[in-house]
């Protein structure tokens, strides 16, 4: 028998990485159980520490992204009558602290799966249960639900393509949930303050005009870049030619900002491809956008198979790569200052606006652990930190993949450089979008400015070693 819902009870609903009202399952079950809900976020400062690399854990892009996406969320409540809870602290003691406050019976919140926040869970729940108030997790971060797989999490199988097929066969995605229409007013208790850049300890943010994307957090600006993307541009018929772009809005679909901190619901998403099959074409590039959905839960499922692993210097596979922590490098490479201006571009975009292409992120993270042989964990942290669309099962399963010691079943990968700066920047335009230096330089000359005789380059009033950087690394190893 289902127990009916006490019309007293309380429950607090603690958003996580799941910022928005439609398809949003926790919300929905505390609906559904408790007659009073009340929003939390909780801004946790061991987010905003710095790390051992003397970066913060969240830098200003991802979370200037954050801050827009909150501020949003406590719109769209408020639209419905109630508002987001905002707190400052350690979520394992404000919550209990708040739901006792509250009277409410219950927590809700999404499961994650990786280690900080399985041991914030734990400690939640630890002191949650003393006051006789249930934690309950739900699982809602991935296009397929982790029940409905046809594995136990420690089968999943380890190289992509085989989970892919069988999953695609046996394994239904479960419909989307609706946003509520209304909500309980949560007035009686103080909101608090969404905290500025400044309050976080962050510098501010400038738009640079360069950038793909004007990005900006938020439910309503994820679902209208949705609709924008599929039926105004009409961009979904071609995702698959054109994805592996780097510049501009609509070479990709630039959906991963908004997935990250769940301000967009993959399965809404993959309704939507749908629809567009039905009313527009089917084609291989919409099968290849939910294929990148799959990518997604792949890599979700793999962190919560290996735990730790995934952020060891020898990954997954227990390897010992011949890499070294060499901070100088390491620091030419996060400044784009390696004297290789496919890489320098990448790098200097993702300084700039906190966002690269995806075609951008394979390429430098082969060109720092298999060229420059620094430590790949390094790499991790440094896009942990900066990027608006970190996701921590995605990035660190990616890092993995890339230095050799996750789910690649390709022995020592191994990305040439030039060649893929020939192939995907053949005329070198995205390299002077973000190398003013090199603006001069025209055609794929300008991959090569070693290769220019002096004189030439000189009239270019370019000076390697002044104006740019000579290489880090022997151009000749990458010519034809």
């Amino acid at each position: 028998m289902t127990k009916q819902k006490d019309m007293t009870d309380a429950a607090i609903v603690w958003f996580r990485n799941d910022l928005r009202l439609h398809d949003n399952v926790t919300l929905t079950e505390a609906i559904r159980k408790s007659d009073k809900v009340y929003p939390v976020y909780c801004f946790d400062p061991r987010h905003f520490a710095e790390t051992e690399l003397e970066f913060p854990k969240t830098d200003s892009y991802r979370a200037q992204f954050l801050v827009e996406s909150l501020q949003n969320l406590r719109d769209n409540l408020q639209a419905i009558g109630s508002d987001l809870i905002v707190r400052q602290g350690v979520p394992e003691s404000v919550i209990p602290q708040l739901a006792k406050e509250v009277g409410a019976s219950k927590v809700l919140a999404s499961k994650e799966v990786t280690s900080e926040e399985r041991s914030v869970e734990k400690q939640m729940g630890d002191r949650l249960s003393p006051l006789g108030i249930e934690l309950e997790l739900i699982w809602q971060s991935t296009l397929l639900h982790v029940d409905d797989i046809p594995w136990p999490i420690n089968n999943v199988p380890d190289i992509f393509s085989q989970f892919r097929r069988e999953a695609e066969k046996t394994t239904q995605v479960r419909n989307t949930v609706p946003a509520p229409d209304a909500l309980n007013n949560v007035a009686s208790i103080t909101a608090g303050d969404i905290p500025t850049l400044d309050q976080l300890g962050l510098l501010p943010v400038e738009a640079d005009k360069r950038a793909v994307l004007a990005f900006k957090g938020g439910e309503t600006t994820g679902l209208a870049r949705l609709d924008e993307y599929f039926w105004e541009r009409d961009c979904l018929k071609n995702y698959k030619e054109t994805r592996n772009g780097m510049l501009g809005a609509d070479y990709s679909s630039k959906f991963s900002a908004w997935l990250a901190n769940g301000s967009l619901s993959p399965r809404t998403i993959y309704e939507e491809v749908k629809r567009y099959e039905q009313q527009r074409v089917k084609n291989k590039s919409t099968y290849w956008l939910v294929f990148e959905l799959l990518w997604r839960d792949y890599f979700r499922f793999i962190a919560k198979k290996y735990g730790n692993s995934i952020f060891q210097f020898g990954g997954i596979q227990d390897k010992s790569p011949d890499l070294r922590n060499d901070i100088g490098l390491f620091h030419k490479w996060k400044n784009g200052k390696t004297g290789v201006p496919f890489i320098d571009a990448n790098m200097r975009e993702i300084n700039a606006t906190g966002f690269m292409s995806n075609r951008g992120r394979q390429n430098v993270a082969s060109f720092l652990v298999k060229d420059l042989k620094v430590n790949w964990t390094w790499g991790a942290l440094f896009f942990e930190s900066i990027l608006i669309d970190y996701d921590v099962c995605s990035n660190w399963c990616n890092w993995n993949y890339m230095a050799g010691v996750g789910n690649d079943p390709r022995e020592n990968r191994y990305f040439n450089i030039m060649s893929q700066a020939q192939r995907y920047d053949g005329q070198g335009e995205y390299v002077r979008h973000w190398i003013p230096e090199l603006s001069d330089v025209r055609g794929k000359k300008i991959h090569y400015p070693t290769e220019i005789p002096q004189p030439e380059l000189a009239s270019m009033g370019v000076r390697l070693g002044e104006d740019y950087p000579r290489p880090l690394v022997a151009f000749s190893k990458w010519l034809y």
